[in-house]
């Protein structure tokens, strides 16, 4: 008997339920638009239901480790995506011709790259103590220090970033 094939399964598990989650609440967005309110709820509780299963499966998986260890892999993570995951994609868009997919990667793209920097801070500064905060921009995905007067990737008004 294959004692990874559990570890396998709840990997798999957490993988479905990520994508569920972020699809539900993308249903539960567009529901909302369109007036759809008690869908738009469903969609919304589902979506969080969804992120409790991919939680536990990760959890159950032993794949959270110590802050430090969790931020390595996240700069690790982030890197690979701007550096090697989004340029094939941006360019598979190009030649396809497809603009609003080369905008969202392009967008993605450079976001990651300010996120690995991010946590790569975060990590060079784990035992400081002092609060700090970060502004997400809900356009691009960009997150800030501070308050940017517009972002620094889509252009979008630092008025309508989200502080954290």
């Amino acid at each position: 008997m294959d004692k990874n094939k559990t570890i396998d399964n709840l990997m798999e598990a957490f993988a479905g339920e990520s994508q569920a989650n972020r699809k539900y609440l993308a249903y539960s967005r567009k529901a909302e638009k369109e007036g759809k309110l008690n869908a738009a709820k469903l969609f919304k509780a589902a979506s969080d239901a969804e992120t409790l299963h991919a939680l536990k499966h990760f959890e159950v998986a032993g794949k959270i480790g110590s802050t430090a260890d969790n931020l390595k892999d996240a700069v690790a993570g982030e890197t690979y995506e701007y550096k090697d995951m989004y340029p094939d994609f941006v360019k598979s868009a190009e030649n396809e011709g497809n603009k609003a997919a080369l905008t969202s990667f392009k967008y993605a793209m450079k976001a990651e790259e300010v996120h690995a920097r991010l946590y790569q801070e975060a990590l060079e500064n784990i035992d400081e103590t002092e609060e700090v905060f970060y502004y997400l921009c809900p356009i691009c995905g960009n997150i800030e220090k501070a308050r940017p007067d517009k972002c620094s990737i889509c252009g979008v008004s630092g008025d309508r970033f989200i502080k954290y």
